[in-house]
Formats: C-alpha cells, structure tokens, sequence
C-alpha cells in the first residue's frame, strides 16, 4: 500500500530569513495524523537566506541527518567538530545524551536548502556522536545509493538504528528498483523533479509511505533527486 502526502499539505512557514516545510509535525507546526513514519520522525526541507542561519540550540536522543540540495551550511557543535556542508555530502550528529550546535549559511549572496531529517535512535542515552562524508553524484544517477545505515556500509554513515537513507539523482526516463525485505516499510521522498513510484505519481516535495510491498520502482519523468527510508 502507498499512501501518498501531498507537497501543498506539509506544514509551511516562511519566516523571512528561513522558509521551511515540514512533512511531519515539528516545533509549532502540529498535526496528529502525520507524527512520523516508523523510526522517520522528521523531514524537513528549508531555505536559508545568504548570512542567516540557527543559532546554538540542544538536541538530545535522536538521530540527526542532514543533506544539502544547494549553496553550503557551516556547522559548529559542543562536541567541537566545525565544518562546512556541500551538495554531495551527508552529515550525521547523534545528539544522544545532549548537544548544542549552530547552523548558518556563509555565503553573502546564495540561499542554502537542504534537507533535516531525524530518526529516533535504537535506545536512549547514547554518546554523542558525529560524521560527514562526501559522496559521488555519479553514483546515484541509476541507482539508489547508500548513505546511511545501522552497520556503515559502503562507506555509508552509521546511525544507531534499524533504518537505512539512500538517494538517487535519476536522469529523465530512469527506472530504479529497491527491493524491501519482509516486514520492512518504506518512506520516499521527492526533493525534486517529478517520479511515479510502483505507477503512483509523484512531485517536488511529495513524500510517500509504504507498507506491504516486495518491489519499489521509480521512474523519473524529469531529471531529480529521490530519498529513500528502508524502515522496521
């Protein structure tokens, strides 16, 4: 079963130096109906103005990702890690027992937008933790790549949990196939272009979840970019 959430049913906010949307219920924005997916308990895609950006705030317990679409986000946390985050790369923070981070766009003329995603950890009171790899666009223009796993690997992050993060950046008229094991669910994200999955239509910010499937087939009808959550 595919149960489709529109992109124009998101909860959105546009707070001038920060657009954002918000698939699942975050901060101010609540919806009963849509908590989360699984372990998936947040995706949120914002637009950063050039020279603003997050000042220092905590995390505890949960799993913290973050893709850039474009520009580049400068990050700083308590753990003393500071780096900067391009198209291409994944970043993961396991805020565990608690951290403070800031994230700002440094550029004086470009937008940042990228994508935060949060996943609940297998257990609570972890050590924080942190990584940021980079990752070939070739590689993810006719298949799903991985970037994110419980056990790291193919060179994937690892975070605590049962989940896995890949991402595909389909040419017009790719087909890609990803096979879910039984038991396992599904979340698929469209950052952009426009896809069908398993024949089910889908656009920019579009998200789906998915239950009771063997098979996902995504054919791209437009060059883009396509998350996929594999879930317990």
């Amino acid at each position: 079963m595919i149960t489709v959430r529109p992109a124009g049913e998101r909860g959105h906010f546009d707070h001038g130096w920060l657009k954002t949307w918000h698939s699942f219920s975050f901060a101010s924005y609540h919806d009963p109906r849509h908590m989360g997916f699984r372990d998936l308990r947040v995706i949120n895609q914002d637009i950063v103005e050039p020279g603003e950006g997050f000042g220092t705030h905590p995390h505890r317990d949960m799993e913290i990702l973050t893709w850039i679409l474009d520009g580049a986000l400068e990050h700083k946390d308590s753990m003393g890690n500071g780096s900067v985050i391009r198209p291409g790369e994944i970043q993961r923070m396991t805020a565990g027992t608690g951290v403070t981070h800031s994230e700002f766009n440094p550029s004086e003329s470009e937008p940042v937008q990228l994508m935060q995603i949060w996943i609940l950890p297998e257990k609570q009171g972890l050590t924080p933790g942190y990584e940021q790899k980079s990752f070939p666009r070739d590689e993810m223009r006719d298949r799903f790549r991985l970037l994110a796993s419980r056990d790291g690997r193919d060179g994937s992050v690892t975070i605590h949990q049962d989940a896995e993060l890949l991402i595909a950046a389909p040419d017009a008229g790719t087909t890609l196939r990803h096979a879910l094991h039984p038991g396992r669910h599904a979340w698929v994200q469209v950052a952009r272009g426009a896809v069908s999955l398993n024949g089910t239509p889908l656009s920019a910010g579009d998200g789906a979840s998915v239950t009771g499937e063997t098979t996902l087939t995504v054919e791209a009808g437009s060059p883009g970019e396509v998350l996929l959550f594999d879930l317990r």
